[in-house]
């Protein structure tokens, strides 16, 4: 039999956690102890979750019959609650959820609603149980493997991979781009107190795409941070001790409005009120909605209250000159997100490789082991510049002249600098196309 080592294999120095191994089986082989251990671990797992399932549906219906029978008194014994036993949430949940179904209170519209519960209960637990026995099916049965594999091992690898110069990163505006430098942290730019910069956007990324809400982030952000450090700053005056001080109180009631004030945070207990301080040290806690979302003057006035410049700018220091910029520069706190669009898994260089066979061009994509694509707008480029040898090399033996690269191929091999292009394939395609519309073309 011939057996060849297809194994995918982790690149050198590459280091990570392996997060989970799967067995996968062709249908009708036979599995082996490590399948079958496999196997069973997932079944239990399922299985855990269906008892959970059930658990929850039965705390929810013993509540919901808790509501409609409460106050109502037992017309007839059930298990350990005697007749006239008044009903409440606490006598319900000691039930079987089989025993609930059967409590009678003489009320014909109760023991109705009682009866539609026992339906609806009945219904939920059919759905779970079917949807248990699917997942346990899909777990036994074998997998659709490719012909000639019987089985197939992966191996989940989690792998840190730190922030590096061309990995793209995202705001919550649609602001995306990737990164084109990381320097040291005393080279950022800071502020008058010292404190340097964790990013600088490129302000050219705004006005051509009107994305303003990006701005109005990084302010409302700022005047948070700024609210939490004052926070901070009364609580150390209060000796470090988290409790409602007067000053502690006025200022939130400044910050979320009286309303409010009085609705939530006026009613905390001590243990609450000591959570709430300690958790908005970090920075106060805001939510924008769609179409119910901060206003410019609500930001100015956030931060005009957190002592903040109300342009939300202020002046910085570079930091590799130590000189003050000349002008006022927007700085705040916005939330950016690595997306998973890494520099690592892009880059891809092609010598040689697969080519289409109806254009005879090279295929498109690292996954194809294809070319960078030559367009349009690159092609006026190196006419602008006057490259033409270059253009010809690129759009003939470096593309679809089958028998120009053939010829290059040889002239390398040789040790020899001249060769000729011929014709690219991409035109004897054209001369097809043509001809398929009854028109003969021909070359002399």
């Amino acid at each position: 039999i011939d057996v060849t080592d297809t194994s995918l294999r982790m690149s050198r120095g590459s280091s990570g956690t392996v997060v989970d191994v799967r067995v996968f089986n062709r249908h009708g082989i036979e599995k082996d102890e490590r399948s079958i251990t496999i196997e069973r671990a997932e079944i239990e797992q399922v299985q855990q979750d269906k008892i959970v399932e059930e658990e929850i549906l039965e705390r929810s219906i013993k509540q919901r019959a808790s509501q409609f029978l409460s106050g109502s008194s037992l017309a007839k014994k059930v298990k350990d609650l005697d007749e006239g036993t008044k009903l409440d949430f606490e006598a319900i949940n000691k039930l079987n959820i089989n025993d609930v179904f059967k409590i009678t209170v003489g009320n014909v519209n109760d023991e109705a609603t009682l009866a539609q519960l026992k339906d609806q209960y009945n219904k939920a637990k059919q759905d779970i149980t079917e949807r248990f026995e699917d997942k346990v099916l899909k777990i036994r049965s074998g997998d659709d493997l490719l012909p000639s594999v019987m089985k197939m091992v992966k191996v989940f690898v989690a792998i840190k991979r730190r922030l590096r110069p061309g990995d793209k990163m995202s705001g919550r505006h649609g602001n995306k781009g990737v990164v084109s430098k990381i320097v040291p942290v005393e080279d950022m730019p800071y502020r008058e107190d010292g404190r340097p910069v964790d990013i600088v956007l490129n302000p050219l990324g705004v006005p051509s795409r009107m994305n303003v809400g990006q701005i109005l982030e990084t302010h409302l952000g700022w005047a948070c941070k700024e609210f939490g450090e004052e926070v901070k700053r009364l609580v150390n005056e209060n000796g470090k001790k988290l409790e409602k001080t007067e000053k502690i109180a006025s200022f939130l009631k400044s910050v979320y409005g009286e309303e409010i004030f009085k609705e939530t945070v006026d009613k905390l207990t001590k243990s609450e009120f000591r959570d709430l301080c300690e958790n908005l040290q970090n920075g106060i806690a805001i939510s924008t909605p769609v179409f119910d979302g901060a206003k410019e003057k609500n930001v100015t006035e956030m931060l005009e209250l957190a002592k903040l410049p109300s342009s939300g700018q202020t002046y910085l220091w570079d930091g590799r000159t130590g000189e003050k910029f000349d002008r006022p520069v927007t700085v705040g706190i916005i939330y950016m997100l690595k997306l998973h669009h890494l520099v690592e898994d892009k880059i891809h260089a092609r010598s040689t490789g697969p080519y289409s066979l109806v254009t005879q061009q090279p295929l498109g994509g690292k996954a194809q082991l294809g070319g960078q694509r030559f367009g349009e707008m690159e092609v006026w480029a190196l006419e602008a510049y006057g490259a033409s040898y270059t253009l010809q090399e690129i759009l003939t033996v470096k593309s679809d002249d089958v028998a120009g690269r053939v010829k290059v191929y040889e002239t390398i091999v040789k040790g020899e600098e001249n060769f000729e292009s011929g014709i690219p394939e991409s035109f004897n395609v054209l001369v097809k196309e043509i001809k398929s519309l009854a028109l003969n073309v021909e070359l002399n």
